[in-house]
């Protein structure tokens, strides 16, 4: 990732809230030494971190350390880099409901202004729980925070926005009173990862796929976001949200919109989002009168995971004996529009699967059975796969002769996997976000009409199944979750590509 021809980052203050944090330990600190070491940040560039923690300016420039050498991609190369860098963060403690700590931050801001001449330019991360989003950007506001005649203020929202419409809707009144709909930054990291970002790329840049790209030739599309480990100790954070919410309303439509989009007028980034904006304005409804045969709702057994015994779901810490949330959804979906008409998209997602794996599959239509289809055996229908995570890459399968004199047709395939070669090491999602967010380039981000039109979507699925009290299967740790998974795409005489089925040659 190297900055566009004739881009500069003004100077500016990156104030993270929440700097005792797994993510800003995991994510942001490793993703701003990264930028640092791409020299991609602006040339005056501060960090000032807020939490709840009795600590230090010195002890937090540790923590920093630590966390680069634990989790970034990059490492320290010399003990002078280290320092440079590590000078940048700054530590200011206070509670993010306490009108003194924003006064006392107001002013700590101000002297970085006048001493690295930044000019008002702030961008807030919210690395916090959801439910203090809107009093930290209300309390901002009150101490004059969230204005600046001379410089710009802009916010970054971390999912999940919201747990309905309703909410959402809420939280984004609170966040608007406080900054304008271009300053709102709301995040979902995996728009920053580069495959999906090549996605546009792949369609748009090539006319071998683009005329393809329609109900005249594709069958049908899967999209697959399998996880390998359960909930990971967020038992009371899982059994509020649910698979549902928890990546199907973000992650898997924002794949789906990027897969389904019409070519926007620009590369402007409204016009990107305007795009993507119809697409989840088009999707078919899943309510009461098609829920049974067009989901699935799973939740993990105790089974066999990387060759060890893990317990079931309902056997986890802070977990409900007795619950009902999913861990597994499978769905099937239609867009009612004239390129897609007719084409189901099923997706797929659950913890404690076989694999690691993010995919988008597309599916071709069969030739009709005549000249080789007739007297050759094996020929298949052509597959694409777009692989997000963790290879990076795109496989093509097609269909060719089988060396010899028997009349056989063999699948052979052609795969480009960008970071499995030596040397390639491709950013971090939040290395790029955060780059855009300073730059206020928002393509990456989620508008709020993309927020709305999701939580419409997911809420009508939701209230389906609890009025129809859809039952939760439970499916074995390690396997592809429940049979009924199987079921929903078999009826309509298709199945399901699992990524181990994906190889080469």
């Amino acid at each position: 990732m190297k900055p566009l021809i004739g881009d500069s980052l003004e100077p500016c203050v990156l104030v993270i809230f929440g700097a005792t944090g797994d993510l800003t330990h995991r994510k942001l600190y490793p993703a701003i030494y990264n930028l640092y070491r791409d020299q991609l940040l602006p040339d005056t560039f501060t960090v000032v971190s807020i939490g709840r923690r009795d600590k230090s300016t010195e002890s937090v420039r540790q923590d920093v350390a630590d966390s680069i050498a634990k989790y970034s991609r990059e490492k320290f190369s010399a003990a002078d880099e280290r320092d440079k860098f590590l000078s940048m963060f700054h530590y200011r403690r206070f509670d993010f409901y306490d009108d003194e700590g924003y006064r006392s931050l107001a002013q700590f801001l101000q002297e970085i202004d006048q001493r690295h001449n930044t000019q008002g330019r702030y961008l807030f991360y919210l690395a916090v729980a959801p439910e203090h989003f809107g009093q930290i950007a209300t309390k901002l506001r009150d101490h004059g925070l969230t204005s600046s005649q001379d410089g710009w203020r802009r916010v970054i929202i971390e999912k999940p926005f919201g747990y309905d419409l309703a909410s959402a809707q809420q939280l984004n009144e609170q966040l608007r009173e406080a900054f304008s709909e271009r300053e709102i930054y709301r995040i979902d990291h995996y728009l920053g990862k580069e495959m999906l970002q090549n996605l546009m790329v792949i369609r748009f840049a090539n006319s071998l796929f683009e005329p393809l790209w329609n109900n005249r030739y594709i069958d049908h599309v899967q999209i697959n976001l399998s996880e390998i480990e359960g909930i990971e100790g967020r038992g009371p954070y899982y059994e509020s949200a649910g698979a549902l919410r928890d990546m199907v309303q973000n992650h898997m439509l924002q794949l789906l919109t990027l897969t389904a989009m019409e070519p926007p007028v620009s590369l402007e980034p409204d016009a990107i989002r305007d795009e993507k904006v119809k697409v989840l304005r088009a999707l078919e409804p899943i309510n009461g009168k098609n829920i049974i045969s067009h989901t699935v709702r799973g939740q993990y057994g105790a089974g066999v995971s990387r060759g060890r015994k893990v317990a079931g779901y309902r056997e986890e810490e802070r977990v409900d004996p007795n619950s009902q949330t999913e861990t597994f959804v499978a769905l099937r979906t239609e867009i009612n529009n004239f390129r897609w008409a007719g084409v189901p998209f099923y997706l797929r997602t659950g913890k404690r699967l076989p694999i690691k794996s993010s995919e988008i599959i597309i599916l071709f239509k069969e030739l009709p059975g005549i000249l080789y289809f007739k007297d050759f055996s094996g020929p298949q229908a052509n597959m694409l796969v777009i692989r997000v995570q963790p290879q990076e890459g795109v496989f093509l399968q097609f269909n060719a002769k089988r060396p010899g004199t028997k009349p056989e047709i063999i699948p052979v395939q052609m795969d480009f996997c960008q970071n499995c070669r030596e040397g390639i090491n491709s950013p971090e999602a939040y290395e790029r976000l955060l780059y855009d967010a300073m730059r206020g380039d928002s393509t990456l981000f989620t508008r709020w009409d993309e927020v709305e039109h999701a939580w419409r979507f997911i809420d009508s699925i939701n209230a389906a199944w609890k009025e129809q009290k859809v039952p939760v299967e439970t499916y074995p740790a390690g396997s592809w979750g429940p049979k009924a998974a199987q079921g929903l795409i078999a009826r309509d005489g298709r199945q399901w590509v699992d990524p181990e089925r994906i190889e080469s040659p």
